[in-house]
């Protein structure tokens, strides 16, 4: 029986792609309150950096519930899968030659740590987005704030 737990290299390295590209890969990643702007941040840092040439995918924390991770909800299991998924789905667009920005609630320290593990060797900038609660409350778009995601 095939082993499939062990990995594959191609014939492209990431190097390679970082040389095509004329930058770097890495990974960008916003946490903070929902609401507290950081979707919209990474999409608008991911437009400047794209009108530069950078070649740039937002992960967006709402976009990859509707897909990728619908089958999960908020319990604690469930945002530890999902912050699992998309570490995994960051490497792989940055071993693309990416440079990744994710948006995400990642409200455990644990969890954060995890990211930030993941990525030790890679280029990881962490991104606390900070704004009230209160704030939070008032930019909610469903009006009805309740600390989810």
């Amino acid at each position: 029986m095939k082993n499939y737990k062990t990995r594959h290299n191609g014939y492209v390295s990431r190097q390679n792609r970082n040389s095509l590209n004329n930058h770097k890969n890495g990974l960008i990643w916003f946490t903070g309150l929902p609401s507290s702007g950081k979707s919209t941040i990474a999409h608008r840092v991911g437009k400047e950096l794209f009108n530069r040439g950078i070649r740039t995918y937002v992960l967006d924390g709402n976009n990859i519930r509707h897909g990728l991770n619908s089958n999960l909800g908020f319990s604690r299991e469930d945002r530890r899968e999902n912050l699992r998924r998309i570490v995994e789905i960051s490497k792989l667009m940055m071993d693309a030659g990416l440079l990744v920005l994710a948006a995400f609630i990642s409200p455990y320290r644990e969890d954060r740590e995890y990211v930030r593990s993941r990525f030790k060797s890679d280029n990881l900038l962490d991104i606390y987005v900070k704004r009230s609660v209160e704030e939070c409350e008032k930019r909610h778009p469903k009006g009805n704030y309740n600390g989810q995601e």
